[in-house]
C-alpha cells in the first residue's frame, strides 16, 4: 500500500495495464505501489501516504508510485513518476529520515526534496499548446525546498520560487539549453484546488504528525531498527547531484581578456551607412567579450528584456528541431556551456551590417 484516499471530488481513476480506467477511487480506498492514477478534467483527490504525508492530485494529473517503503528503517523510500499535470506533495517521515531516497521523476527532470510542501507540474506537448506555456517540468515550492535536476544541470528551488526544466532534445551540444531556471513569476496554471484550503491548514503540522506516526510505528515494531542520523539542515539527494560530463581529452587554454581584437572589418562591398559598421563591430565585440569572460550579467544587458532567440537544430533522426529561448535562458545556457569547457577559442570570419532608411535599426549578420 502506498496511500489511502482521504478526499475525492469528481472522477479519479486507477488505470489498467492498457491505460483504461478500471476503478473509480472513493474515500478510504487504497492506492498500491505501481498503480497508475489519473484524474479527469474535473477530478481531484487527496491521498494520505503510509508515512503520514499528503499528495494532492490536480485535475488532469496522471502519476504512479514506482517505489514506496515506510517501515521506519534506513532503506525507507518514496519514488513517484509524474506523467502529466500537477500534484501537491507534502512530505511525510520518509522525506525527513531518508531524503536522498525521496524523488519525483518526470519526462524532463527529477526532483529531490529538502523538507517540503511543493507542487510539481508537467506540461506535455498537448498541454503546452492549450495553456500557451513552454513544454517541460515546473516545480512551485510552498515550504522547504527542492532540487530540480534537468538534462543541463541542477537548481535549488526555495520557498516562494518556481523552477522550470525545459523539454529538449538530448543532443550533447544542446544539453546546457535545458539548464533549469527560476521563473520570474508563478505561471497562471497554478490555481488552488478544491482541497487546497484544507491542505494549507494541514501543511504546517504534517512534520509533527509524521514524527508522531514514525515514533508510534517504531514503538509497535521494534525490529525496524534505530532511527538513522539525519542532518537538521537538510541534505540534497546525491542522486540529483551527478555532474554532467563529456568524453574526450581537452587541453587547458587561456581565454582572451577581450574578443574585440579578433573581429575583422566588414567586407568592402557592404556600404557603411549611418556608422552601421562601427555599431555592428562594437556590439559583436561586447558580445564576444562577455562570452569569453563567462559574464552572464553583462551578456544579458546586451539584449532587450523581451528578446527571444530561435535555434534550428539538426536532430539525430535527420529532421529539424526548433528551440525558443528567452534572453535569460540564452545568457545562462551560453555561460554554462563555456564553464564546462577547458579549451575554447573562436574566430569571426565576417561581419555584415545594414540599416533601415531612417538609421533606427542596424541588422548584423556574422559568421563565427
Amino acid at each position: 500500500r502506498f496511500a489511502t484516499v482521504m478526499r475525492v471530488s469528481g472522477e479519479v481513476n486507477i488505470l489498467n495495464v492498457a491505460g483504461v480506467p478500471s476503478r473509480k477511487l472513493r474515500e478510504g480506498d487504497p492506492v498500491l505501489v505501481g498503480q497508475r492514477v489519473r484524474a479527469q478534467s474535473t477530478g481531484e483527490a487527496v491521498l494520505k501516504t503510509g508515512d503520514a504525508g499528503l499528495v494532492g492530485v490536480r485535475p488532469g494529473a496522471e502519476f504512479l508510485a514506482e517505489r514506496f517503503s515506510a517501515r521506519g528503517a534506513e532503506d525507507d523510500s518514496m519514488v513517484l513518476r509524474l506523467v502529466r499535470g500537477g500534484l501537491r506533495i507534502i512530505t511525510g517521515w520518509v522525506g525527513k529520515t531518508n531524503r536522498s531516497a525521496y524523488l519525483v521523476h518526470t519526462p524532463t527532470a527529477t526532483m529531490g526534496i529538502r523538507g517540503t510542501d511543493h507542487e510539481p507540474y508537467v506540461i506535455t506537448n498537448e498541454l503546452a499548446a492549450r495553456l500557451a506555456q513552454p513544454e517541460g517540468t515546473y516545480d512551485k515550492v510552498n515550504r522547504g525546498g527542492t532540487t530540480l535536476q534537468g538534462k543541463g544541470g541542477g537548481l535549488d528551488v526555495d520557498a516562494g520560487q518556481v523552477g522550470f526544466a525545459k523539454h529538449l532534445v538530448t543532443q550533447r551540444a544542446l544539453i546546457t539549453l535545458a539548464l533549469p531556471v527560476l521563473l520570474d513569476k508563478v505561471p497562471d496554471f497554478y490555481v488552488p484546488g478544491v482541497f487546497d484550503r484544507e491542505l494549507d491548514a494541514l501543511s504546517p503540522g504534517v512534520d509533527a504528525d509524521a514524527q508522531r506516526a514514525l515514533d508510534e510505528f517504531r514503538r509497535d515494531n521494534p525490529a525496524s531498527g534505530p532511527p538513522p542520523v539525519v542532518s537538521e539542515t537538510g541534505s540534497t539527494p546525491t542522486s540529483t547531484r551527478q555532474p554532467v560530463t563529456s568524453t574526450g581529452t581537452v587541453a587547458v587554454a587561456e581565454m582572451p581578456s577581450t574578443a574585440t581584437a579578433t573581429v575583422p572589418a566588414d567586407a568592402p562591398s557592404i556600404p557603411d551607412t549611418c556608422g552601421a559598421r562601427e555599431v555592428a563591430r562594437q556590439w559583436i565585440g561586447s558580445l564576444d567579450d562577455a562570452i569569453a569572460r563567462r559574464d552572464e550579467a553583462h551578456l544579458l544587458k546586451l539584449f532587450d528584456a523581451k528578446f527571444t532567440v530561435r535555434v534550428m537544430v539538426h536532430s539525430r533522426e535527420g529532421g529539424m528541431v526548433r528551440i525558443d529561448l528567452s534572453a535569460k535562458e540564452f545568457a545562462k545556457s551560453t555561460v554554462a556551456a563555456l564553464r564546462s569547457l577547458t579549451d575554447f577559442n573562436q574566430r569571426r570570419l565576417s561581419i555584415e551590417s545594414q540599416v533601415t532608411a531612417n538609421c533606427r535599426r542596424v541588422t548584423v549578420k556574422s559568421v563565427v
